[in-house]
């Protein structure tokens, strides 16, 4: 894939998500967005880099941060978000764009899995509800 065919192929797979919101993030003074921050339900579960350095920033388990490390180079840290469960993933380097994926749907899930049970009540109607029908 062509560098910036791994950003919107990774933006189309987040908009996909149940009830994933993209907000975009401009400089103080800018008028083009930096990133989308992905949100479910009021909550992050993302970050995707708009500029040349493409680079996707997701949570993770606390105890995979250091083995995602040793594993792959493109795997980093680059925000002042907790180093403990907040990774970022080079789209460029030596991350599988499967494993990017996976890791990007856990985000979504270990997300998710902290929301209210009134929030996972609206999120599963909503999603029920933008779903084709069979």
């Amino acid at each position: 894939m062509k560098p910036r065919q791994r950003t919107a192929a990774l933006k189309k797979f987040l908009d996909a998500k149940p009830g994933a919101v993209a907000e975009p993030f401009t400089a103080p003074r800018g008028s083009t967005p930096l990133a989308l921050i992905y949100k479910v339900m009021g909550k992050m579960f993302a970050i995707l880099s708009l500029r040349d350095d493409e680079h996707v920033i997701v949570k993770c388990e606390a105890q995979q941060v250091d083995m995602l490390h040793a594993q792959y180079t493109g795997v980093g840290h680059r925000s002042h978000l907790d180093r403990r469960y907040w990774i970022c993933i080079d789209l460029n380097a030596d991350v599988p764009v499967a494993v990017i994926k996976q890791l990007a749907v856990q985000s979504y899930e270990l997300v998710c899995a902290k929301l209210t049970r009134k929030q996972q009540t609206e999120l599963t109607a909503a999603s029920a509800k933008n779903s084709p029908a069979e």
